[in-house]
This record gives structure tokens, C-alpha cells and sequence, in this order.
């Protein structure tokens, strides 16, 4: 009977311990994951802005190339940028839960 009782305690510690930890680690990881993704989100930016400008100074023969750049790194910059706020949003729901 005592036996029972001291196994069955750690089972019970981690029970109650492990949320505690596991919650702090998740959200901050949401977070740290939704700075890189809206970093990202920053430099494809640029990059489009800088595209724009090329397409707006390119002759009739490179026109479409251009104009290729700019929509994959717009379409990019604007998916890594909602991935980055979903993420933070997410953690914001983690911790508050």
C-alpha cells in the first residue's frame, strides 16, 4: 500500500508541473516563430518594392519578367506576413488560455 502511494506521487507531480512548463515554452516559440516568419515578411517586402521600380524602368521586352518578380515576391512578402501575425495571435491565445 505504501508502495502505491510514493509511485503514484510522481505521476501526480508531473500531472500538475508539466502544463505549467509546456505553456510558457509553446507560446514563446509561437512567438519566436512569428518574428522570423514577419521578418521574412519584411525583406521579400523590399525586395518587391525594388521589382516595382524595375518594372516601372523596364523596356516592352522585359516588361513581363518583371512583372513576374514582382507578383511571386509580393504574393511571398504578403504569406509570410500573415503567417507572422497568425503566429503571434496564436501565442496571444496560448497564454491567455
Amino acid at each position: 500500500m505504501v508502495w502505491q502511494q510514493v509511485l503514484s506521487q510522481p505521476g501526480t507531480f508531473l500531472k500538475h508541473i508539466l502544463p505549467a512548463i509546456i505553456k510558457p515554452i509553446h507560446t514563446l516559440w509561437n512567438e519566436v516563430i512569428g518574428f522570423l516568419f514577419l521578418s521574412f515578411a519584411v525583406v521579400f517586402g523590399f525586395r518587391t518594392v525594388t521589382y516595382v521600380r524595375q518594372l516601372l524602368h523596364s523596356t516592352d521586352a522585359t516588361a513581363g519578367a518583371a512583372l513576374l518578380r514582382v507578383a511571386l515576391a509580393g504574393f511571398c512578402a504578403l504569406l509570410l506576413g500573415w503567417h507572422g501575425v497568425s503566429s503571434f495571435l496564436r501565442a496571444r491565445k496560448i497564454s491567455r488560455s
